[in-house]
C-alpha cells in the first residue's frame, strides 16, 4: 500500500524523525505519521506460455515450413512464423515449431 497525504494527496516519503524513529512525511504539508509496524507483500506473476503469446494453435495452422533441425528431437523440418515483438527498428523474431507431431517443440531464433 502506498501512503498518501490526507490533506494534499501527495505521496508520503520515509524519513528519520525524532529519537531515531522512522516516519512518513509530506514534503508540502506539516503531516507526518510514525511507522509502527512493517508491512510487506509479494506477488508472483505466472509467465505466459509461448503459445499464448503467439496466438495459440490457430496461429500455427497456415504457416510455411523450412529445413531446420529441431534442438529437442533432431527432426529436420519445422514450421516457422515471424513477428515484430520489439520496436520497429529491430529485426523481426522468427519462431519455429517442430513438424514432428510427437515433439511439437517451440523455439525462436
Amino acid at each position: 500500500m502506498i501512503p498518501f497525504c490526507s490533506l494534499c494527496g501527495n505521496l508520503l516519503f520515509v524519513q528519520e524523525g525524532l529519537h531515531g524513529r522512522i516516519q512518513l512525511v509530506c514534503n508540502i504539508c506539516p503531516v507526518f505519521q510514525n511507522i509502527t509496524k512493517t508491512v510487506s507483500s509479494r506477488t508472483y506473476y505466472k509467465l505466459k506460455e509461448i503459445d499464448d503469446v503467439l496466438g495459440g494453435e490457430e496461429a500455427w495452422k497456415n504457416v510455411d515450413s523450412t529445413e531446420i533441425t529441431c534442438p529437442k528431437c533432431s527432426h529436420n523440418k519445422a514450421y516457422f512464423m515471424q513477428l515484430q515483438i520489439r520496436s520497429a527498428d529491430e529485426p523481426m523474431t522468427t519462431f519455429y515449431r517442430c513438424c514432428n507431431h510427437q515433439c511439437s517443440y517451440n523455439w525462436r531464433d
